[in-house]
This record gives C-alpha cells, structure tokens and sequence, in this order.
C-alpha cells in the first residue's frame, strides 16, 4: 500500500497507491479498517481525513496506518502508540 513516487530533478510527482505487494493483504486490511467499530481513534482519524480528502482516501491512509501499528506489534511484541492514545484520551 504505497503512494507511487516519481521524481526526476526537481518534479515530484506523488500518483495512487500502488499494486505491489500481497493482494490479500491488501484487500484484509481495507476490511478490517471498513469494520472498526465507532469511538475508536482510527475511526476519528478517517472521519477527519473523509472530510477534507474524500471516503476512499481516507480508508488508505487509515488502512497503512493500521499496517503499521500490526509492523511495530509483531516486531516489538506490543503497540507502542496505542499507550500514547490511551494517556492522551
């Protein structure tokens, strides 16, 4: 689930997330941000993102954040952020 990048002297250009990657995966995890039940941080973070950007850009972009939490988990053995959400609230 990574934004295309192309680049070429000074030109950015930043296009739709592409293809590469588990297509299971992918599609596991659009579900499960689809399916989080409401009060949740990463459901206040989608609404705010649905507002300025759009539905289907903000279950990305909430979607690559939840891939990251599931990274940090499974290497570090806990979710460091979730501590930080839970103090903040």
């Amino acid at each position: 689930m990574t934004p295309r990048h192309r680049e070429s002297d000074t030109k950015v250009r930043r296009g739709r997330i592409t293809k590469q990657g588990s297509t299971l995966v992918r599609w596991a995890v659009i579900e499960a941000v689809q399916r989080i039940p409401s009060g949740n941080w990463l459901t206040s973070t989608r609404a705010t993102i649905t507002g300025r950007r759009g539905r289907n850009i903000a279950t990305v972009a909430v979607a690559r954040k939840l891939l990251t939490l599931v990274y940090y988990g499974l290497r570090d053995g806990e979710i460091r952020a979730l501590h930080r959400h839970k103090a903040a609230a």
